[in-house]
């Protein structure tokens, strides 16, 4: 009787670059904050990395970059969320002036 076949699962790719949006400077600078991980990633609010981000690592990152981050947890490109994250982030922090894209 021929051995049985162990049953394979599909290998679930849990690295931040999985994610749309985010590349090789992004996936660097989320390590600098300690999200290593798509999966500890997606369990953050995608506002306060940003926040954590301008204030820790890069205090230039425009709307562009937040937009990248909302994408990345909705899971769609960012252009398609550009405005309407820039305009959730400036609720929170109506003080904030946006640098260039």
């Amino acid at each position: 009787m021929p051995a049985a076949k162990k049953k394979s699962t599909p290998e679930r790719d849990d690295s931040l670059r999985s994610l749309p949006n985010i590349g090789p400077t992004t996936a660097d600078k989320l390590a600098q904050i300690g999200i290593t991980t798509k999966s500890e990633f997606l369990r953050r609010d995608p506002y306060k990395v940003f926040d954590e981000l301008r204030k820790k690592v890069d205090p230039t990152l425009c709307r562009c970059a937040l937009a990248g981050i909302v994408g990345a947890k909705k899971g769609v490109r960012w252009h398609l969320v550009t405005k309407e994250s820039a305009k959730a982030y400036e609720k929170k922090h109506p003080r904030h002036v946006w640098g260039k894209c």
